[in-house]
């Protein structure tokens, strides 16, 4: 890996790698992804069903644990990590599915993984794929360098009129800004990141980076993504607040694994795949 690369990662939290799937390991992936669409785990979140904001989310799936597992262990994402990173050790933590299709799909509302994740540290990275060709307009957009600024409060993603409604509200981090309304004023209001994929490429950035976008419209009406997430040896537990009950402290995946972690403990499990 060229040492530009490890570096963009480092400053922008953000990296485009292209060619990193060849058309075996992506076809595997795409199974594997329709198979977490056909079979939902508890985690799946369709709460805007009915708006512009509509789409099929689930996180986690244990059902499809024990498939994807041996998956990324097939994939070349434990070197790649590594040598993104430096880290000696790479653990798979689990994946996302997103689902828009139709060409009605919105915009996904900017936000940060860790507003209801309990992580901390350097060394995470969400391998974000898609399985059909994207134009810059319809691809993930990122917000240069914010892994490495504010931590703000999460979204609800409850509310189509309000994408800023605190998911905690208590003051522990403060509200997220309404990033599209400060753009819609001034389009450089923030030193926004994103490139056109083909399939094959991967997108990796820092979970703590604000993110968001990837519509779809009448030009690119359907983007199936799995996103593949990924830890190393400086990754550390950060619980949440305890504002709202559904997050309080350990978050809704692997929780009991959680609990048994305290804060600034290394973020270790043996439920999570080592890949090296």
């Amino acid at each position: 890996m060229d040492e530009s690369v490890r570096q963009a990662f480092r400053n922008d939290g953000a990296v485009l790698i292209e060619d990193c799937l060849d058309e075996t390991q992506l076809a595997q992936c795409h199974e594997a992804f329709m198979w977490a669409v056909d079979n939902p785990g508890p985690h799946v979140f369709r709460p805007l069903d009915g708006t512009e904001l509509r789409t099929h989310i689930d996180n986690a799936n244990p059902l499809a644990k024990e498939r994807l597992d041996e998956l990324v262990s097939s994939l070349p994402f434990g070197n790649l990590f590594a040598d993104l990173w430096g880290s000696e050790h790479v653990w798979y933590f689990a994946e996302e599915i997103f689902l828009k299709q139709g060409g009605t799909s919105g915009r996904g509302p900017w936000h940060q993984d860790t507003a209801n994740l309990p992580w901390a540290g350097r060394h995470w990275g969400n391998a974000w794929i898609s399985f059909q060709s994207l134009p810059k307009q319809n691809s993930l957009e990122i917000v240069r360098g914010s892994h490495r600024g504010i931590q703000y409060d999460g979204a609800s993603f409850l509310n189509p009129d309000d994408p800023t409604e605190p998911l905690y509200g208590d003051g522990t981090y403060p509200r997220l800004p309404d990033i599209e309304a400060e753009r819609a004023v001034d389009r450089d209001a923030y030193d926004v990141i994103s490139w056109a994929i083909d399939p094959g490429d991967v997108l990796v950035l820092h979970p703590r980076s604000l993110h968001g976008g990837a519509p779809v419209d009448a030009a690119t009406p359907d983007r199936h993504t799995l996103v593949l997430r990924f830890f190393g040896d400086d990754a550390t537990f950060r619980p949440l607040p305890d504002a709202n009950p559904n997050y309080a402290r350990n978050g809704v995946l692997f929780a009991d694994e959680m609990a048994k972690l305290n804060e600034g403990e290394p973020f270790r499990s043996p439920i999570f795949r080592q890949l090296l």
